[in-house]
């Protein structure tokens, strides 16, 4: 590569010396969601030169986010960042499957990025279908649903449910998607919440269970090559992400 073209492509991507440095990247995480949660947005990032300069020289993310395909939880939004500064999975659940775990091993083993999210969020609809059980309409959603199971389990959520009603299979997707929020009787003093936020970690650790890219990359002993992994929650609300906390579920 020429040295014009090194030059250019610095100048493109701007400072990345903390793209190795695993706590100024969750400093940057959690400075744009406070940015985000008082509105007090920089929105960087996102010029028409930004989108021209990318496109000439290609993205280097600093941070993968495995995130919920909620509509409401739009990471570039929730941590005030602009175009090739993340790149985002999104899929129903957080979940780590096999199309998820592809394009993370894309962003870590071609990219270069050493630092993943896995967020869950308040309310979310996979988690709180996965709680109430039942027959899947789908085999596409039985096996949603079947990635989210075990922190269900671990959490000892869903027992309070009627028996006839995990049986029951749904009349239609649209009939059970009515309502995302669980009652009172079936959340189970807070089941969901629970639930969602050990789902999150299930996920960090089905990463590297079911990857031998990932695996490696987080057992390197080259700080330039070695691979974190953190968990979020965010309110939808207040806008606020939690890092790293735990369930509580044993």
């Amino acid at each position: 590569m020429s040295s014009k073209k090194e030059s250019e492509k610095k100048k493109c991507w701007g400072d990345s010396s903390f793209h190795d440095d695993p706590k100024m990247i969750l400093k940057r995480l959690k400075d744009g969601n406070k940015r985000f949660v008082t509105n007090n947005l920089e929105r960087p990032n996102q010029s028409t030169q930004r989108r021209a300069c990318t496109a000439n020289n290609g993205q280097r993310p600093y941070v993968i986010v495995l995130s919920c395909a909620d509509s409401r939880v739009p990471p570039e939004l929730i941590f005030d960042t602009g175009i090739a500064d993340i790149f985002v999975v999104r899929v129903a659940g957080n979940i780590a499957n096999t199309s998820s775990i592809a394009s993370i091993e894309f962003a870590v083993a071609v990219l270069g990025c050493q630092f993943i999210l896995v967020l869950g969020h308040e309310g979310c609809g996979a988690v709180a279908t996965a709680i109430k059980g039942g027959e899947a309409p789908s085999e596409s959603l039985r096996h949603l649903l079947e990635e989210i199971k075990p922190a269900v389990k671990k959490c000892k959520c869903g027992n309070g449910i009627d028996e006839k009603k995990k049986k029951k299979k749904w009349k239609t997707l649209k009939d059970e998607c009515k309502n995302e929020a669980l009652s009172a009787e079936d959340t189970n003093a807070g089941c969901l919440t629970k639930v969602t936020i050990e789902n999150a970690h299930h996920a960090a650790k089905q990463l590297v269970k079911k990857s031998n890219i990932l695996k490696e990359a987080a057992a390197s002993t080259d700080i330039a090559k070695k691979l974190t992994i953190h968990t979020g929650f965010y309110h939808l609300a207040s806008g606020k992400v939690d890092f790293d906390i735990k369930s509580g579920c044993n």
